[in-house]
């Protein structure tokens, strides 16, 4: 099974580069019509998905990284 749309658009949005502060959560508001709490629940989730480390693996294992890092700080 393929991931949705949705799911798509939300590691394409993690793929992009964000000038200044806000713009982010801007384009998430947006381009997803989601709130940034929402979006980052959804995220989180994609990151224990692995229909979405088969579709963009680069991606998802930065951010699998990042996550891991910032547990370990805790």
């Amino acid at each position: 099974m393929e991931l949705g749309e949705r799911e798509k658009e939300i590691l394409a949005l993690e793929g992009r580069s964000f000038a200044g502060p806000g713009a982010k959560e801007r384009a998430i508001r947006e381009d997803l019509h989601l709130s940034p709490v929402r979006y980052y629940q959804l995220l989180n989730a994609l990151l224990d998905d692995e229909r979405a480390l088969s579709h963009d693996p680069v991606t998802v294992n930065r951010l699998r990284r990042i996550r891991e890092s910032r547990r370990s700080e805790r």
